[in-house]
């Protein structure tokens, strides 16, 4: 597959089927995003991995899902992740920490994709609950958390046409509107 078609074809997947993901691919999805650019070149990043199904659900219970299709859009049994990833930052957060966050939850994401492994990035955590559950120490700042699995939902995009709201169709399929390329681009100048 071209890299820019697993860049334009990803898409958030909330719902997925139950086969575990192996272990070694979630190792090589952190690796990439070890790998990812640092500002400089501080690797201030650490990874949880979760993917003990008897720790799954302390996790699941401690994120908050999809928005505009509460609580439709929420994963039922037999429906939620098999994995997470949890990008932690120990201390504190630099000037550029976020920039390196974005570019390593990115890696996830298209590293994820590329292997046919749908996922989902929350910022809407409740961070002291799952740093409790995991025993995260309190100078370790629990920053993002990626859900992972093989996709049992499909998820679409499309140009906007009035709303960036995110819906289902009759047929439940996830249809996310996204901005116009032409009125998001500039040449030169924003005159």
């Amino acid at each position: 597959m071209n890299f820019m078609d697993i860049i334009k074809g990803r898409r958030t997947i909330r719902k997925y089927k139950q086969d575990r993901i192996d272990p070694a691919i979630l190792r090589d999805l952190v690796d990439g995003a070890r790998l990812a650019p640092s500002a400089s070149n501080l690797q201030p990043l650490r990874y949880l991995i979760v993917d003990d199904p008897a720790l799954l659900e302390k996790v699941f219970v401690n994120l908050s899902w999809a928005g505009y299709l509460r609580p439709d859009g929420d994963p039922k049994e037999g429906e939620k992740p098999v994995a997470y990833i949890v990008i932690l930052v120990p201390g504190k957060k630099g000037p550029y920490t976020n920039h390196d966050i974005g570019l390593a939850a990115q890696s996830i994401l298209l590293g994820a994709w590329g292997y046919g492994i749908g996922s989902c990035l929350f910022g809407a955590v409740q961070r002291e609950n799952l740093a409790e559950e995991f025993s995260i120490p309190e100078d370790v700042e629990i920053d993002t958390v990626i859900s992972l699995g093989y996709p049992a939902e499909e998820s679409v995009w499309e140009d906007e046409k009035g709303s960036i709201r995110y819906y289902k169709d009759e047929n439940n399929v996830l249809h996310v509107p996204k901005r116009k390329l032409d009125d998001i681009i500039y040449w030169n100048t924003m005159d």
